[in-house]
């Protein structure tokens, strides 16, 4: 019975990741503020700040989901968890719900609502569900695999 160390991930994969993981969140829950407000005023400069609000977020999105792609399902098959993988497909759900997102934001001035507001707060949950799946994530100790 012997006990090795998990391989380890990229150290500069895991500060890209690091680095631009927390952004898009961020930028999502400004446009879903920026949704809101825009309903309830109906100020047209609203509802243009959260459609490229959108887009930016989906933008800093990409490059931590293409890491943790690579991290997740190509390299790390063996070692990772489930959650990792809940992490990704919740990550992957969200980015689509805002692809939707800056489609409807697409439309001429308050067509955009209500389905602006509830696109921006579904990608808002998802995120949030996939950040609370990762913090709660069981750590085994001294990350070893068992051979």
């Amino acid at each position: 019975m012997s006990y090795r160390p998990a391989p380890r991930r990229s150290v500069v994969a895991n500060a890209i990741y690091g680095l631009f993981n927390p952004i898009p969140f961020g930028v999502f829950v400004a446009a879903l503020i920026f949704d809101v407000t825009y309903a309830k005023s109906g100020e047209i400069l609203w509802m243009k700040g959260a459609a490229w609000l959108i887009v930016i977020g989906l933008l800093f999105a990409i490059i931590p989901r293409l890491v943790n792609l690579v991290q997740v399902w190509i390299t790390s098959r063996r070692t990772t968890v489930a959650a990792e993988r809940l992490d990704f497909w919740l990550n992957l759900i969200a980015i689509v719900v805002a692809v939707i997102n800056a489609f409807v934001h697409s439309r001429d001035a308050y067509a955009v609502m209500p389905a602006g507001v509830w696109l921006s707060a579904l990608t808002v949950l998802l995120l949030a569900v996939a950040h609370i799946v990762i913090v709660t994530q069981p750590t085994t100790p001294g990350n070893l695999i068992h051979e």
